[in-house]
């Protein structure tokens, strides 16, 4: 990258920078005659200079030919101009004031609003360019950075250069021009003023430049500082197992404290010297107005400096100090910004870069791989020259199914890297087909060669997403609906240096997965899901997942059918009496007082049953049918159950999660609240404590809690104030619930809930498990499975796949490199997360779905080798030994070793 930020900006923006200097050298004249016109106000227009006389006039706005004295030997008049009195001057020459200051406020927003974009087009520039070059970094680079510190470099290091890149060439022209014509002005007026008044400018700009450096390396200081915080935040939070585990909680404290200790000893350094300098600076700007007005004043005293002179002087050096200070500022910030820029860069320059014509998106991924991979003394090392893999050599065919064993520390997995073109080898070659695996464009080993490693990585999104990404590699088809808008930011998007790669296009590659387009995609994604043992899991996602009705409407009607037949088949088979269905007129007591009371799925947080205490709507419905009080009486006898309860039960204990009204960090709390009610009474707690039992009884289910809160009476002044709070949120904020009926689908609550229309009895013994399947044989019996799957398809994964376990996320990734039908699968210890016996059927199924097409697969037990055609035996980042299983173990082997150890 350049390392000089002005050649940078030059280099990308050299066409708007020189339109924006030419505007400031055409406004500089505007601006000399705004600094004029107040004098020949004061001497003219009020003192009445020229109009000695009654009646006098003199001519305004008289315009003559340029040099025409030179050219014709006489001038020449272009307009006459008109001849004023003097209220009438006065008035003409404020009226030109007003004009030329709307021209030259006109300037700045034109030249401003010029600088702002093109500072904003190259910022733009930069990040992608920074965010390129990590798309970039070869992987072993890749896991030295810390990812934190990488984004917060990207995101706001570099947020001061946008506001720099427009100002590095225009502002010290604007601001030079500004002081150097008032700098003029001054001299023209009184030239011992205009030396003072250059002096104390020379002055100011040969000191506070040397005191501000002391600033900037503190600055670059607190930088390197913030960022190092960062990166140990990062570290903090990816290794939280381990400092927990570890009771290191303390030492990481304390280590934060002294980083957090060593930025503030930097900060609070720079701002004693930063207002040192400004109050320097504002001295020195103060000390001329001083030597204005007395030395100003004796001269116009004496006749030597006439009193619109004057005033037009100390006008022109108001405006004086301000271009002066800027200046000073902005040659701050240039140094400031330009080590800045040094710093960021440099992070984003490893001694190699992928070459980006291997990333083109334009690339062809060619014919299938065929032919032989053949690797030859091939050797790769660690940073310290330290070799992980030593002069292996192999040949094996591209459509063969090769198991790689070996011991821990073998160098299985830095061979699998170099085999799938993540890892450039050290030393020797790795050809497939011929042709160096190292020198492919990831066109090739992105979509014929597919990578599962035993930590896959899944992105915040839904799980069509995820397992869509391995085929989204280039643009295949517009945006079904382009407009106008989204040309444009296309268009905008080249004038900023960034690539026309439009996220919003259909991006997969359906034809790769085996698919003709959008429509059978699911079918495929589907099969995958049955590949691979993970049916079930999206099968149960989508039960608890929505759908919009609008997008759906078939989803929606057959969740009603469904909802019927379900009764039906309950009522058939004895079991009518596992699920208490929901009814508009009665209570029900396998629901919480909050489900009852709303009667519906919130749309919005103030509905939610944690925030029903403070909903005001709520409020005011208890209050007006006078159940604030007993809602305050039950939870007060909520509270004392549970602190009776828990009084002598450890914290975590699995009471506090099967009551769940109050935690254990919250019981002395309650226990405080208990004591007063028992000693005063309800009606002597405070606001807040009234607030923490009134919130209580919304969680209680009167069939599991069994407290007998819920007798006949309080159920139907529920019912009451239930039908007053629908009428009340029909009538003043109708999307706030989405109300049950019975023969309408909510689309606010998940599948399975709009299936059940009510709650699981308690206390019937295998409930959960005959609901689940009655639920599954009648969602077979209507065809609906695959579109509840199909719903389970949008569930978010969560960042890192965080929602998934470890099983799953795995097979989620299995699934991804499946889908794209690649030439040559690789696969890394992917399934040493799952039990033997799951490991077996996996690793069958894949194999036979792949006969014919190339997988090599580093295995954790060894004994599934049978199932391979080639073994590579690995130690020590050696090949020890290849060949069959019944070659292996037909002698005295590593291999036989191994198998055994097992």
């Amino acid at each position: 990258m350049e390392p000089n930020i002005f050649k940078y900006v030059w280099r990308h923006s050299r066409a708007e920078q020189i339109i924006i200097l030419v505007l400031v050298l055409a406004s500089l004249p505007f601006y000399y005659l705004s600094l004029n016109l107040p004098k020949q106000i004061v001497n003219q227009g009020i003192q009445g200079q020229g109009f000695e006389q009654p009646g006098s006039t003199q001519t305004f706005f008289k315009v003559d030919l340029p040099f025409a004295e030179d050219l014709f030997g006489h001038p020449v008049t272009l307009f006459d101009g008109l001849h004023l009195v003097q209220p009438e001057m006065l008035l003409a020459l404020s009226f030109t004031f007003l004009a030329l200051v709307l021209v030259n406020g006109m300037f700045k927003l034109v030249i401003n609003t010029r600088k702002g974009r093109v500072g904003e087009r190259l910022l733009r520039r930069l990040r992608f360019e920074l965010a390129d070059r990590i798309l970039r970094f070869p992987l072993p680079h890749l896991r030295r950075v810390k990812p934190s510190e990488m984004a917060t470099m990207i995101k706001d290091e570099v947020e001061p250069l946008g506001g720099f890149i427009g100002d590095a060439f225009a502002t010290p022209l604007f601001l030079g021009g500004q002081a150097a014509t008032a700098m003029l002005f001054i001299m023209v007026q009184s030239f011992w003023l205009g030396l003072v008044a250059a002096g104390v400018v020379l002055f100011q700009s040969y000191l506070i430049p040397r005191l501000r450096r002391r600033i900037l390396v503190l600055g670059r200081e607190r930088q390197l500082t913030a960022r190092q915080l960062a990166g140990r935040i990062g570290e903090i939070i990816d290794g939280a197992v381990e400092v927990q585990a570890n009771d290191a909680t303390n030492y990481e404290r304390a280590d934060l404290v002294s980083r957090l200790g060593r930025i503030f000893h930097i900060r609070y350094e720079i701002y004693q010297r930063k207002f040192f300098v400004k109050f320097l600076n504002n001295l020195l700007a103060q000390l001329t107005p001083f030597v204005f007005y007395a030395g100003g004043g004796l001269l116009a005293i004496s006749g030597h400096l006439d009193i619109g002179a004057l005033v037009a002087v100390i006008a022109a050096y108001k405006d004086l100090p301000s271009p002066i200070k800027e200046l000073i500022d902005w040659d701050q910030q240039r140094l400031d910004v330009q080590i800045k820029y040094e710093q960021v860069i440099d992070q984003f320059q490893p001694p190699q870069l992928i070459d980006p014509a291997l990333q083109a998106p334009d690339n062809d991924p060619g014919p299938p791989l065929e032919g032989e991979i053949t690797a030859s003394a091939l050797t790769l090392l660690d940073d310290g020259e330290q070799p992980l893999v030593r002069s292996v050599n192999f040949t094996v065919g591209v459509g063969d199914h090769v198991a790689i064993v070996g011991p821990s520390g073998s160098g299985m997995e830095m061979l699998t890297y170099m085999l799938a073109g993540l890892v450039a080898p050290s030393a020797g070659t790795l050809r497939i087909g011929g042709r160096d695996i190292d020198r492919l464009p990831t066109a090739v080993t992105g979509r014929r060669i597919a990578y599962v490693g035993a930590n896959a990585y899944h992105f915040a999104g839904s799980l069509r997403d995820n397992l869509l990404y391995g085929l989204k590699h280039r643009p295949l088809r517009a945006a079904a609906d382009g407009d106008a808008a989204g040309h444009h930011e296309l268009a905008e998007a080249r004038r900023a240096g960034n690539p026309d790669l439009d996220i919003n296009a259909d991006w997969i590659d359906y034809e790769a997965a085996g698919a003709t387009g959008a429509d059978d995609i699911t079918h495929r994604l589907i099969e995958m899901l049955v590949l691979v043992e993970l049916k079930g899991d999206v099968y149960r996602f989508g039960l608890t997942g929505t759908v919009d009705p609008a997008r759906r409407p078939d989803v929606a009607e057959g969740v009603l059918r469904a909802r019927e037949a379900l009764i039906a088949r309950l009522r058939e088979s004895g079991h009518d009496d596992l699920v208490v269905r929901f009814a508009a007129d009665s209570y029900n007591r396998n629901a919480s007082v909050a489900e009852n009371l709303l009667f519906g799925t919130p749309r919005v947080p103030a509905f939610a049953s944690a925030a029903l205490a403070k909903n005001p709507t709520v409020a005011e419905v208890l209050r007006e049918d006078g159940l604030t009080e007993a809602f305050i009486g039950m939870g007060a006898a909520i509270a004392k159950t549970m602190v009776e309860i828990f009084a002598d039960l450890p914290p975590g204990h699995p009471f506090f999660e099967q009551f769940s009204f109050i935690s254990d960090d919250d019981l002395p709390e309650f226990r405080t609240i208990v004591n007063r009610v028992d000693s005063a009474g309800a009606g002597a707690l405070d606001k807040a404590a009234r607030e923490l039992l009134l919130g209580l009884p919304f969680n209680y289910v009167e069939a599991r809690h069994r407290l007998g809160l819920i007798d006949d009476e309080m159920a139907a002044r529920l019912v009451e104030a239930r039908h007053h709070l629908a009428e009340r949120l029909e009538r003043d904020w109708p999307e706030a619930v989405e109300f049950y009926r019975d023969d309408a689908y909510n689309a606010a609550a998940s599948l399975q809930d709009n299936i059940l229309f009510g709650r699981l009895a308690f206390g019937q013994a295998g409930a959960e498990q005959i609901i689940g399947d009655t639920l599954a044989e009648v969602l077979d019996d209507l065809g609906l499975r695959e579109a509840v799957i199909e719903v389970g398809l949008d569930y978010n994964v969560g960042i890192g796949g965080g929602r998934l376990n470890s099983v799953q996320r795995q097979k989620l990734a299995l699934a991804r490199a499946l889908l794209k039908r690649s030439d040559i699968l690789v696969v890394n210890e992917a399934v040493s997360v799952l039990d033997g016996s799951g490991q077996n059927r996996l690793v069958e199924r894949i194999l036979d779905l792949r006969r014919g097409k190339g997988v090599i697969w580093t295995l954790q037990r060894p004994e599934m080798a049978v199932l391979f055609d080639t073994i590579l035996v690995m130690r020590d980042g050696r090949l020890v030994e290849q060949g069959s299983y019944d070659e292996l173990t037909g002698r005295d082997s590593a291999f036989k070793g191994l198998v055994a150890a097992e």
